[in-house]
């Protein structure tokens, strides 16, 4: 089936969210968009994964579990898992990593944790946008070793790029996907030939994807889009 999909926004944990970007109003609005699939890939976390997880059960739309890293190149990273322990077990092994730099919700925005009510229950308060003491080299290790995907972020747009932040995609990374901003230069040569992935990083509900990025898969659920991309 073609599966209408958005691999990548963030919540109002993410401190450049929206605070209207709560898991309710997230996942009712890309239903209400007609999405199959959707992936909340919050900076340098996974935590307000099991909150959409259990919103996204009872509204009846899939979940690709996920959060975007920042490596120490500065280099954003999807880091994508088949369960949501999964993911947040990852973000535990990453949150010792980030600089103790403490958030300042005047100038970065309020980092919340919400309940399945859309009500906040806490907020985070170390910087989650800052870079990881971690290379490209030694998340995309992590990542596989644990069983999951691995995927640069928007390669062609913006300073986090991987194309502007290093120029190049590293050769001695197998990457099995890379995700690339539709409407901006891309190179036509460099560059390694697997799949591409377009997402709105969205971190506001009106820039979710409508029904406009399909991908063929029997059904949309985690096993279904490793295997699609692992093809």
């Amino acid at each position: 089936m073609k599966c209408a999909v958005d691999l990548h926004m963030h919540s109002c944990l993410s401190p450049c969210g929206d605070m209207d970007m709560t898991p309710n109003n997230i996942v009712n609005m890309s239903k209400l968009k007609g999405l199959d699939m959707i992936a909340v890939t919050d900076h340098n976390t996974a935590l307000q994964l099991p909150v959409i997880k259990q919103v996204a059960d009872y509204v009846g739309i899939a979940l690709l579990p996920g959060l975007e890293v920042t490596t120490k190149e500065e280099a954003h990273m999807l880091a994508y898992f088949k369960t949501v322990d999964e993911a947040v077990d990852f973000s535990g092994f990453i949150y010792p990593h980030l600089p103790p730099i403490k958030n300042k919700p005047k100038l970065f925005g309020i980092q919340a944790y919400m309940d399945e009510d859309d009500e906040i229950t806490s907020e985070e308060e170390r910087l989650l946008i800052t870079a990881l003491d971690l290379s490209i080299d030694d998340l995309f290790t992590e990542i596989t070793k644990r069983g999951g995907l691995a995927i640069p972020a928007h390669i062609n747009r913006g300073a986090n790029g991987l194309l502007q932040a290093l120029g190049f995609v590293p050769s001695q990374l197998p990457f099995k996907a890379l995700e690339v901003t539709k409407g901006l230069p891309l190179p036509h040569k460099g560059l390694p030939d697997v799949k591409h992935l377009h997402s709105s990083d969205a971190h506001y509900l009106e820039n979710i994807f409508e029904r406009e990025e399909f991908i063929e898969l029997p059904q949309p659920t985690p096993q279904a889009f490793f295997d699609y991309i692992e093809a």
